[in-house]
């Protein structure tokens, strides 16, 4: 029996599949461990429950790390799924918000497609409640979803859904009912030919009743309407980029053609705008550093650390030359309580390059997840556990951000994140504080205290389900 372990860091997918390791997410480097790296092998081929328990035990013992964290008082024995055991052992690391969900298992094969190509099934839309109105909306339309194909858009509400036109429940009952599950169980299993008749109403009050299919699509994460932009703020050139997702893993080129656009246009400040974006590829973070790194090659851009026990794993990654890249002058970072991982990666292995007064993240709080998992392979069952394992810290070996953050940025300014303006234009709330930070204007910090344990989107709260695929687990609302 064989068993591959993958690296992964703060979101939660695994990341480049090579030698059998790979490194996602918010934290960590995307190249293999070079220290020995033993791997807890199956108790026997069985794929019974209490097989895939005592390997996913085993993984935590080895591995976990807050070893001090984990409760060991868990009676294995006493539960029936992976998840619900490993939820057990790391409960005091969870109350302390060290692991706000962090240790997973997922499947090998949903994270391969995710991984490799970006590849989801669904309706390729991303929602959010309103639990006060009983209400759900867009937030964001993937534009080869089928969703975004049959008029759907950011600012859409849900309003009916049902198998066929005959048998419709209102948005508003369903969540009156069965709260949010309710909706998301309507909505049907992400695979692909599953079809709902949805009603649904697009900005203006256009009502549209239609069949839409389940499909497989790309999660492409530069979109070509609003992806990236050069605005004009009183004559200054801006770069806008709006970075949905740090999948699949050759997303690299959309990047470096994004700062090529940026770079043509002699752009010195940007608006980085990752208020959806829940991490992934650890790989891709660091190509999104590169390529703000001109001029800081061979300069430390985050290290990573294990437990003391791993401590031969943990490792430095330096900035490397990018032809497109470019040094800003100043960054605002739009982000939300989605900003999770790679994002927040990102943001704070940034702090130690740019002036206190040219950085800041404008929105709300962050997710708050400077630490990363590793991925062990249960091959035979599909199983793949993700475990915390590592954390991460930048330049100046800061990184203790679990609240979220705003309790660490030089400069934060709140916004509202107004779901009925589009993407990329400049009068939507959150890119016009951006704009104000940029151009030296006042603005409100944000809230420091608590971290975001609910993700909100202009003031509404992510549909998620409660048994996510791998897409859904790393990309917030997705549908």
């Amino acid at each position: 029996m064989t068993t591959k372990r993958v690296s992964i860091s703060r979101i939660a997918l695994s990341a480049t599949l090579a030698l059998s390791l790979a490194a996602c997410g918010g934290g960590g480097s995307s190249t293999p461990p070079t220290g020995g790296t033993p791997t807890p092998t199956p108790p026997t081929s069985n794929c019974a429950i209490s097989n895939q328990i005592a390997f996913a035990n085993d993984v935590l013992n080895e591995w976990y790390l807050f070893p001090d964290l984990l409760d060991n008082s868990v009676n294995p024995a006493a539960f029936t799924s992976v998840q619900s055991y490993l939820d057990a052992r790391v409960a005091p690391a969870r109350a302390q918000s060290r692991d706000k969900g962090f240790t997973f298992a997922t499947s090998i094969a949903e994270e391969t497609a995710l991984i490799n190509s970006g590849s989801s099934a669904g309706f390729g839309i991303r929602l959010a409640f309103d639990s006060v109105n009983n209400r759900v909306f867009l937030f964001e339309a993937f534009e080869n979803g089928n969703g975004f194909q049959a008029g759907m858009d950011r600012g859409t509400e849900l309003l009916a859904i049902g198998t066929t036109s005959a048998n419709l429940q209102t948005v508003n009952s369903l969540m009156a009912t069965g709260g949010p599950q309710a909706v998301v169980n309507a909505l049907g299993p992400s695979d692909p030919g599953v079809s709902r008749f949805i009603r649904f109403a697009q900005l203006g009050g256009n009502v549209i009743e239609t069949s839409i299919t389940k499909t497989e699509f790309s999660l492409d994460p530069v979109s070509d309407r609003y992806g990236a932009l050069v605005l004009n703020d009183g004559g200054k050139k801006v770069g806008y980029l709006n970075f949905r997702t740090f999948f699949p893993s050759n997303a690299g080129g959309q990047l470096r053609d994004a700062f090529e656009l940026f770079n043509t246009n002699g752009v010195t400040e940007l608006i980085i705008d990752f208020r959806y974006n829940g991490g992934g590829l650890v790989s891709l973070a660091e190509t999104f550093g590169d390529l703000l790194g001109e001029g800081r090659v061979g300069q430390v851009w985050s290290r990573t650390t294990l437990r003391a026990s791993k401590s031969s794993e943990n490792t430095t990654r330096l900035f490397q030359n990018e032809a497109q890249s470019l040094q800003a002058t100043k960054i605002a970072f739009i982000t939300t309580g989605n900003s999770a991982s790679a994002s927040e990666l990102v943001i704070n292995s940034m702090i130690p390059y740019l002036n206190a007064d040219s950085i800041a993240i404008v929105g709300s709080n962050t997710s708050g997840k400077p630490v990363g998992q590793f991925g062990f392979d249960f091959a035979e069952c599909d199983l793949r556990i993700r475990a915390v394992t590592f954390q991460t810290v930048n330049a100046n070996n800061e990184g203790g951000y679990f609240t979220g953050l705003a309790s660490v940025m030089p400069n934060s300014c709140r916004a509202d994140d107004d779901i009925f303006t589009p993407l990329g234009d400049p009068t939507e709330a959150s890119i016009a504080t951006a704009l104000d930070f940029l151009g030296g204007r006042s603005c409100t910090a944000i809230s420091q205290g608590g971290g975001q344990t609910a993700q909100s989107v202009g003031g509404r709260e992510t549909l998620r389900p409660e048994f996510p695929t791998a897409a859904q687990f790393e990309i917030p609302g997705l549908f």
